[in-house]
C-alpha cells in the first residue's frame, strides 16, 4: 500500500480533474482557440476568396485523417493505458508508457510526413484536378512530425486526468496559427500583386492570362497560410516539453518507489501497439468525412460542368463572381470553398464536444477497471447527458440561424446564401456528430477499442454512397455532402449507442436524449423569433445585424435553460462534479429543477 504525505497527496489531487471539470477546461479551452480560430479563418476570407479557402481546405482534409491520428488517435490510446496503469497505482508502467511511445510515435510522425509529400502530386492531378492544392499541401507535411511528438505528452497528462496542458497547448498552437499564418498569406499577397503589376510574373512564374495571376497568387497565399499550421504544432511541441521538464505529472517519487516494478518494453510496446491501431484506424475513419467531401464534391461538380453546366449554374444565378464564370473549371473549387465556410462554423459543435470525449475516456476507464457496474453506468449517463446539453442547442441554433450567422461572419456577399444553404443541413447532422466522438470513446474505455473502428467504416461507407449519388445531381451539388454527413453520424450514433449497452450491460434512457432534444428545439425556435423580430422592426446594418444575431442567441441561451429545469433534465451528480457544485445543486433543488 503507498502512503502519501500530505503534501504528496495534494500534489496528486491538485492535477487532477472529475470527468465535467476535466471537461470544461477543455471546453473553454477549445472555444479560446475557436474565437482564434475565427480571427484567423474570417480576415483569411477577405484575403485569398472563396477560391483560396477552397485550396486551403483541400490541403487541411487531405492532412486532417493523418492529423487527427496524431492529435487525437495517439493520446487517446496512451490515455487509456496510462489512466489505467495508474487506477492500479503502477506508476512505473505509467512512465514505461511515455518511454516506449515517444520514439515510436517519432516514427510515426516521420512515416506521416513522407506519405503526405509524396501522395500530394497524385492526389492534387488526378483525385481534385488542381494543381494548385499542391503547395498548401506540401506547406503542412512537416506538422504531422511535431503532431505526433505532442500527442504523448497530451496523451500522458490526460489519462492523469489532467486537461490543462492539452487545453493550453492548443491556446498556444491557435495563437501562432493565427500570427504567422493570416500575416503570412496577406504579405504573399501583397507582393505577388505587385510582382505582377510590375514583371507581369508572380514568384518568377509567367501565368498566361491575369485570371491565372490570380488563381496562382491565392495558391501561393493558401500556402502561406497553411504554413501557419505548421508553425503552430512546433509551438505547441515546445510548451508541452517545456511544461514536463519544469513542473512534471503530479507523481512523486515516493509513489515511483512504492509502486510495483514496470513491465518490460517489449510487453509495453505490444499493448501499445494493441490499443493504438484500433483507436488509430478509427481515429483516421472519423476524419475521412472531410477528405470525403474535399475528393467528391469537387469531382463530380467538376463532372457536372463538363456535362451540364446549365442546369448546376441556373441553381446560383447572381451568387457565383463573374472571374469564375470565365474559367469554369474553377467553379468546383469555389464552391467546395463556399461549403468549407459552412463546415468551418459546423465543426464548432463536435470540436467542443470532443473535449468530452477525451474527459470520459480515463473517468469511464477508472469505473470499468474497478469492476463498479453502478459507478460505469452513472459515468456513461453523465457523459452522455452532459454532450447532449451542450450539442443540442448548439446545433439546433446553427440550422436556425444559419442565414443570419452567415452574414455576421463573413458579410453579405454574392455567396453567402451558398454557405448559409449548406449551413442550414451541416447544423442538424452537428447534433449526431457531436454525441459520437464521446459515444467512442466510452466504447474505448471499456476495452472494445475494435467497435468504433467498425461502425465508423460503415458509417463512412454511407457517406461515401451518399455523397457520390447526391453531389453529382446538378440541383443538388454541394447540399449532398451534408446530407451525407447526417446520413452517416445519425447511423454512427445508432449504432454505437446499441453497442455500448450491450458491451456493458447498462441500459441506457431514452428521456436521456430526449429532454435535452426537446429543450433544445424551444431554443431553436426563441432564438430564431427574437432574431427576426428585431430584423423586421428595424433597418439593420452590419453592427444592427450582429446586435439581432447576439439577443437571438442570448434569449435563446434563457430559455434553454428555463426548459431544462422545467423538464427535469438535469441530473444532481452533474452538477456536483462543477466547482461549487453542492452550492449550486441546493439552489437548483429549492427551485425543484433537479
Amino acid at each position: 500500500m503507498i502512503c502519501l504525505t500530505k503534501a504528496e497527496k495534494k500534489k496528486e489531487r491538485g492535477a487532477r480533474q472529475s470527468f465535467l471539470q476535466g471537461a470544461l477546461i477543455l471546453t473553454a479551452g477549445m472555444a479560446v482557440v475557436k474565437v482564434i480560430g475565427a480571427l484567423f479563418k474570417i480576415p483569411l476570407k477577405y484575403a485569398i476568396g472563396e477560391y483560396g479557402m477552397g485550396l486551403f481546405n483541400v490541403a487541411y482534409n487531405f492532412y486532417g485523417p493523418i492529423f487527427s491520428l496524431a492529435t487525437a488517435g495517439f493520446p487517446i490510446a496512451i490515455a487509456r493505458m496510462v489512466s489505467e496503469d495508474s487506477t492500479l497505482g503502477r506508476w512505473n508502467d505509467v512512465r514505461q508508457v511515455k518511454r516506449v511511445s515517444l520514439p515510436s510515435f517519432l516514427l510515426a510522425g516521420l512515416l506521416g510526413m513522407v506519405l503526405i509529400t509524396l501522395a500530394a502530386p497524385y492526389y492534387c492531378e488526378k483525385i481534385v484536378g488542381n494543381q494548385n492544392a499542391l503547395l498548401p499541401m506540401l506547406a503542412l507535411a512537416p506538422a504531422i512530425l511535431f503532431a505526433c511528438v505532442g500527442a504523448v505528452f497530451r496523451g500522458h497528462y490526460e489519462g492523469l486526468r489532467n486537461m490543462i496542458p492539452t487545453a493550453v497547448s492548443e491556446i498556444v498552437e491557435a495563437v501562432a496559427k493565427l500570427l504567422i499564418g493570416l500575416s503570412a498569406a496577406c504579405a504573399v499577397v501583397s507582393a505577388c500583386t505587385e510582382e505582377y503589376a510590375a514583371n507581369g510574373t508572380v514568384f518568377a512564374v509567367h501565368p498566361a492570362s491575369p485570371d491565372e495571376a490570380v488563381f496562382l497568387t491565392l495558391a501561393f497565399a493558401a500556402a502561406a497560410a497553411v504554413l501557419g499550421v505548421t508553425c503552430g504544432s512546433i509551438f505547441s511541441l515546445f510548451y508541452l516539453a517545456l511544461r514536463y521538464r519544469f513542473r512534471g505529472d503530479g507523481i512523486t517519487a515516493r509513489m515511483y518507489r512504492e509502486a510495483p516494478p514496470a513491465r518490460g518494453k517489449r510487453e509495453t510496446m505490444k499493448k501499445l501497439v494493441a490499443t493504438t491501431l484500433p483507436i488509430a484506424v478509427g481515429s483516421i475513419a472519423m476524419n475521412v468525412a472531410g477528405l470525403i467531401d474535399a475528393t467528391f464534391l469537387q469531382n463530380r461538380i467538376g463532372h457536372i460542368m463538363e456535362t451540364a453546366p446549365q442546369a448546376l449554374l441556373a441553381c446560383y444565378k447572381g451568387q457565383i463572381p463573374e472571374i469564375y464564370l470565365d474559367s469554369p473549371s474553377s467553379v468546383s473549387t469555389f464552391l467546395y470553398g463556399c461549403y468549407t465556410l459552412a463546415l468551418t462554423i459546423y465543426l464548432l459543435v463536435p470540436a467542443i464536444t470532443q473535449a468530452f470525449g477525451v474527459s470520459a475516456l480515463p473517468s469511464v476507464t477508472e469505473a470499468w477497471t474497478r469492476g463498479n457496474k453502478k459507478e460505469i453506468k452513472s459515468s456513461m449517463e453523465s457523459v452522455i447527458r452532459v454532450t447532449a446539453f451542450f450539442c443540442f442547442p448548439a446545433g439546433l441554433g446553427i440550422s436556425a440561424l444559419a442565414e443570419p450567422i452567415v452574414q455576421v461572419l463573413y458579410g453579405k456577399g454574392q455567396s453567402s446564401s451558398i454557405i448559409a444553404g449548406a449551413l442550414f443541413l451541416l447544423g442538424l447532422a452537428s447534433l449526431a456528430a457531436a454525441l459520437s466522438t464521446p459515444l467512442s470513446s466510452m466504447l474505448q474505455a471499456v476495452g472494445r477499442m475494435d467497435l468504433p473502428v467498425k461502425l465508423l467504416f460503415a458509417a463512412m461507407g454511407i457517406k461515401i454512397a451518399v455523397n457520390f449519388w447526391l453531389c453529382g445531381i446538378p440541383e443538388i451539388n454541394i447540399a449532398g455532402a451534408g446530407v451525407g454527413t447526417l446520413c452517416c453520424y445519425l447511423f454512427l450514433v445508432v449504432s454505437q449507442l446499441w453497442c455500448l449497452q450491450k458491451v456493458t450491460g447498462v441500459k441506457i434512457s431514452a428521456g436521456l436524449l430526449l429532454r435535452p432534444l426537446a429543450s433544445a428545439g424551444v431554443c431553436a425556435c426563441g432564438a430564431y423569433f427574437i432574431y427576426e423580430f428585431f430584423s423586421r422592426q428595424f433597418v439593420l446594418n452590419s453592427f444592427g445585424e450582429a446586435a439581432a444575431l447576439a439577443a437571438g442567441i442570448a434569449v435563446g441561451a434563457v430559455v434553454y435553460v428555463i426548459s431544462l429545469g422545467l423538464l427535469h433534465a438535469v441530473d444532481r451528480n452533474d452538477v456536483l462534479m462543477l466547482p461549487k457544485g453542492q452550492k449550486i445543486a441546493k439552489m437548483l433543488e429549492k427551485r425543484g429543477w433537479i
